[in-house]
């Protein structure tokens, strides 16, 4: 059954090195839009923090669709909302907790800000406000508005930090959020129902799709969940073992246009 939609993670997969589009990932993109292809980026990131790449890829109208948040919400490249999964301010205040008594940074972001209890305010924390495109806002956990709608909490800190503390995260917690080290200095915390590839089914059955018909193109752990789904899946050639062993395909690096071999060998052969 032919490719009717593909999936892409963004950083370390859709970008390059500099997190930059290469002319020809925009090409392959523009070929399989050409093909009546529905492209749909899934990314960590809100909606801001992919805008700009939206715009470079053509993507226009209340049609085209993508996930953000690590599945936390799915919705049209206008910005309506077609799914969305939080937790709730007990959660905030039960994760923040837990960070500190692991001794790692944390925020949380909302649909449009990053939140932090931290007074020295992360490096990391920084890094993702930029990236993002969102502002930081520091806020005591008894000054967090109990009706804040919390998308994803986030651990960040160096590896060497970060990793030890990932090992001490109690089963309870496991078993109440969707877990997911997306980098190696960022674990995630999020709804438990909330996912890449949850959302990318909720979105394919949205359009009529089979797992058949989809394409999914990842690079690491967060990505798994789509990988698992898409009966088209790709690993990057950058991907961490763990998506490789698990894909159908693999395909090249980010650095060496890896997206545009995947759509150009698997989708639109």
């Amino acid at each position: 059954m032919s490719v009717k939609l593909i999936a892409i993670d963004m950083d370390g997969t859709l970008l390059n090195e500099h997190s930059e589009l290469n002319p020809a990932t925009i090409a392959a993109v523009h070929a399989a839009q050409a093909q009546g292809i529905k492209v749909v980026l899934c990314t960590g990131r809100p909606l801001n923090g992919v805008n700009p790449f939206i715009k470079q890829l053509g993507l226009t109208g209340d049609d085209e669709y993508v996930i953000t948040f690590n599945g936390a919400m799915a919705q049209t490249v206008e910005g309506r909302i077609i799914t969305t999964l939080t937790i709730t301010h007990d959660d905030y205040i039960d994760i923040e907790a837990l960070s500190r008594k692991l001794g790692v940074h944390c925020h949380v972001e909302s649909e449009d800000h990053i939140y932090t209890a931290n007074a020295d305010i992360s490096p990391y924390t920084v890094g993702e406000s930029a990236l993002v495109q969102m502002p930081i806002r520091y806020r005591s956990p008894n000054a967090m508005p109990a009706d804040l709608p919390i998308v994803k909490c986030m651990f960040i800190d160096t590896p060497d930090v970060l990793g030890p503390a990932i090992k001490k995260v109690p089963a309870e917690f496991h078993d109440r959020y969707y877990i997911v080290q997306s980098e190696p200095y960022f674990l995630e915390l999020m709804n438990k129902q909330a996912s890449k590839g949850r959302t990318l089914k909720v979105l394919a059955e949205r359009l009529n799709l089979t797992p058949d018909e989809v394409m999914a193109i990842g690079d690491q752990g967060n990505d798994l969940s789509m990988i698992d789904y898409a009966t088209n899946s790709v690993a990057m050639g950058n991907a961490i073992p763990e998506v490789k062993a698990r894909a159908k395909y693999e395909t090249k690096t980010n650095i060496e246009d890896g997206v545009a071999h995947a759509i150009n060998t698997w989708a639109l052969a």
